[in-house]
């Protein structure tokens, strides 16, 4: 029986704006609704060069000149954007039964991206997500507290750090 019920998604992208940056690179873990890692997946997307030297530009990207580095340097490595589709598509069907939960930290850009750059994809995922977001507005604005988590902007140490996040704000449920 498949037991994965929320597919954590992060992406790195040459920017915000789904209609002119690209993903550069994705991780993907399923947990069950317990947030216990079931299975995990990476991969780099291949990117043209000029959208990436047009794209990562600006005030993000220098202060975060180390991970921007780091995808510039991998880029060489990726596959192009339907492969990695497929092979999410195929992690998808291995892990999760009928109703797929997209969850991460601010997921709904993240889902923009899926919506324009993987169409088929974004039919396997259910409507509703879980964004780890709207806790962390609630308990910073509300309760006067904060989680810090690293900001490495690399996809998958961000998924690790959201979970992290949302078992920390669970914990106040208790």
């Amino acid at each position: 029986m498949k037991k994965a019920r929320l597919l954590w998604v992060d992406f790195e992208m040459t920017g915000l704006d789904p209609k002119k940056d690209r993903i550069l690179e994705v991780a993907a873990i399923a947990t069950d609704m317990k947030l216990e890692p079931i299975a995990q997946y990476e991969a780099i997307v291949k990117v043209d060069d000029k959208i990436i030297k047009n794209r990562m530009v600006g005030q993000f990207w220098e202060k975060n000149a180390k991970s921007r580095d780091a995808l510039i340097e991998q880029n060489a490595d990726g596959k192009p954007v339907g492969v990695v589709e497929k092979e999410l598509i195929e992690f998808v069907e291995c892990n999760f039964g009928k109703e797929v939960y997209l969850a991460g930290n601010s997921i709904h850009q993240d889902r923009k991206f899926v919506e324009h750059e993987m169409p088929e994809l974004n039919k396997l995922l259910h409507y509703r997500m879980l964004d780890v977001s709207a806790w962390k507005i609630y308990f910073e604005n509300a309760l006067g507290k904060k989680f810090v988590k690293p900001e490495n902007h690399r996809a998958l140490d961000d998924i690790n750090g959201s979970i992290e996040e949302l078992k920390w704000y669970l914990t106040f449920l208790k």
